[in-house]
């Protein structure tokens, strides 16, 4: 009977699998110190005089380019001390970091030789973390720079965001030293683009005639193969006939052919510039009277105060977005659901593209405590709504998200936000999107949404804002302000902190509504209402103020908007490019 009741417990009990889920950082912290301390070290690289010493086995382990050095027939696979040629030294100690440490520090100003080494070492997780770092950070300032960069090691995505750059502000960057070093196909790719921001075609030819004449004798020969990519068709035949008798081309060998390829109807494109027709502007939104089913669209460029108004069959818009391809995306109100309308620019018209009940109480949305974001992360649309519930007797914030598929133009759910407990009075939140992440603030806690994992993760929270009502993100960073207008601050997504900067300094002025944050051409915005006197208690005045970062303060760009109540629950103003189309247009939606 033992035997037999041995046996039974033996077939009863099953072997299992375990996993240590500390396994990967246990590791990085053993090498790391074997690292630190010298121990068991096999081989010295050589970079720039400077000797590193480390194991072949870490290395080969890491990079594909260490384990073919190390496992083959290569002399590197006998020597005690290997040599690597054109590569920095402090760029080299960073990769090596990152190899014992599984942690990357990246830097503008070391992002581009991080992204050469990682090339030459096969490291894709840092040549990845570098280009998507580049593709935040372009600017006016780097955008010529970046697009080098990336035409030479196709790199794709830095390529597209600096070219767009580039075609924004191409009066300004085309007078840069940076432009001037540019080839002559890269010059022609650029002058080819549609969305070049130009007012009249003669800035795109004088600005190939700088470039020329910056290194005359090299480039004199390419003049044939550029010109057919100057518009002519949109220049007048005064500015035709002054190119033709422009010394660059009368003194080129081919003049008569050049003058033949001017003159010759249909040898350019006749599209005209995006900078023709579009302009940038903020748009906000405001009903009209007391028809419910009418709905305007300010246009605005805050810039030269000029606007347009237009009116649409649309109910109440509580937020909108527009997209890094200048799609403008508004969520509509509606008797029992919300739908999603897209924005064509051409025809001026809103183009109906989903309707959803979103599963959520239809009283909320009056709630002050209720919240809903659309925006767009890593191009694709998402809608956020942040609600106050009682959970077990307790104050809990819940966060509803969904992402819409516009192949199919369905929404899908997405993985929730745990249900975070509060005990402010009035609770304040604002989601904003950053590079390849969705951040979610509240005075108190900060999440972050990765798109490509369907997951949450809690971030550094800010310190000194009590009622976070707006933010807006520029580069790696994002501003976000306080429901007061008193506290201000920035957080790097890069270093997970948050640094206070100066925010409004008039103690007299007191918001009305919340204020909305948002950047054009580049700077930061603010636009406010403020509590007037003059005016019917249901009204302010409405005004947009530019920050000046390096003075810490702000200042009023004296905007008169047209009447109205022009608003949006949303916490930031979306800014597009815009086609000025004739007043009183009849402006639609269809389905």
């Amino acid at each position: 009977m033992a035997a037999a009741e041995h046996e039974n417990h033996a077939r009863a009990v099953r072997p299992r699998s375990y996993h240590q889920n500390n396994t990967k950082y246990s590791f990085f912290d053993t090498i790391g110190d074997f690292q630190k301390t010298g121990v068991l070290q096999d081989v010295v690289l050589e970079v720039e005089g400077r000797q590193f010493p480390c194991h072949r086995l870490v290395l080969s382990a890491r990079s594909p380019y260490f384990r073919a050095m190390f496992t083959s027939d290569m002399a590197e696979s006998r020597q005690k001390t290997v040599v690597l040629q054109d590569m920095d030294a402090d760029v080299f100690e960073e990769i090596l970091s990152y190899i014992y440490s599984g942690t990357l520090h990246v830097s503008l100003d070391k992002v581009q030789p991080l992204y050469q080494a990682a090339d030459l070492l096969q490291l894709d997780y840092v040549r990845d973390t570098c280009s998507s770092y580049m593709a935040m950070n372009v600017d006016c300032s780097n955008c010529v720079d970046m697009y080098q960069f990336a035409d030479f090691f196709s790199i794709d995505k830095v390529q597209n965001r600096s070219l767009h750059f580039i075609c924004r502000f191409f009066s300004e960057v085309s007078h840069t030293e940076e432009f001037y070093s540019l080839s002559a196909n890269q010059l022609t790719e650029i002058i080819s683009n549609d969305n070049l921001d130009v007012k009249e075609e003669t800035t795109v030819w004088e600005a190939v005639v700088r470039w020329v004449q910056h290194s005359r004798e090299d480039r004199l020969h390419h003049l044939p193969s550029i010109l057919p990519h100057i518009r002519f068709n949109l220049l007048t035949s005064d500015d035709t006939a002054a190119i033709l008798e422009h010394p660059l081309v009368r003194e080129n060998p081919g003049s008569s052919e050049l003058g033949n390829l001017v003159g010759r109807p249909g040898t350019s494109s006749v599209k005209r510039r995006v900078g023709m027709d579009t302009q940038e502007m903020v748009l906000l939104f405001s009903k009209i009277g007391t028809d419910v089913g009418t709905t305007e669209m300010l246009c605005l460029n805050p810039k030269s105060k000029q606007y347009i108004k237009y009116s649409y069959t649309l109910r109440t818009v509580p937020t909108a977005t527009v997209t890094s391809n200048n799609d403008i995306y508004i969520l509509v109100d509606e008797s029992d659901k919300q739908t999603l309308f897209r924005y064509i620019h051409l025809e001026n018209v809103w183009e109906k593209k989903s309707s959803v009940d979103w599963d959520i109480p239809k009283h909320s949305s009056l709630d002050p405590e209720f919240t809903e974001y659309l925006v767009e992360v890593d191009c694709h649309l998402y809608y956020l709504a942040v609600h106050v519930t009682f959970v077990k007797r307790r104050k809990r914030i819940v966060v509803v998200m969904k992402e819409y598929q516009c192949s199919t133009g369905l929404w899908q759910d997405c993985s929730k936000v745990t249900p975070m407990p509060t005990n402010d009075e009035h609770y304040f939140n604002v989601a904003v999107s950053c590079g390849k992440h969705l951040y979610l603030i509240t005075s108190t806690e900060m999440h972050r949404y990765d798109p490509s994992q369907d997951s949450w993760c809690e971030r550094t929270p800010p310190q000194n804002i009590p009622y976070p009502c707006t933010a807006v993100a520029m580069g790696t960073e994002i501003f976000c302000m306080d429901a007061t207008l008193r506290k201000m601050a920035v957080y790097d997504v890069e270093a997970d902190s948050w640094n206070e900067i100066p925010g409004w300094c008039d103690p007299d002025q007191v918001p009305r509504q919340n204020p909305k944050l948002f950047v054009y051409e580049g700077q930061l915005h603010v636009f406010v209402e403020f509590f007037s006197p003059s005016r019917r208690f249901f009204e302010g005045s409405q005004n947009i103020y530019v920050y000046d970062r390096s003075a810490g303060a702000w200042g009023d760009l004296q905007v008169n908007l047209p009447d109205g109540l022009w608003w949006m629950r949303d916490s930031v103003l979306p800014v597009a490019r815009m086609y000025a189309y004739p007043a009183g247009q009849d402006n639609h939606t269809r389905d």
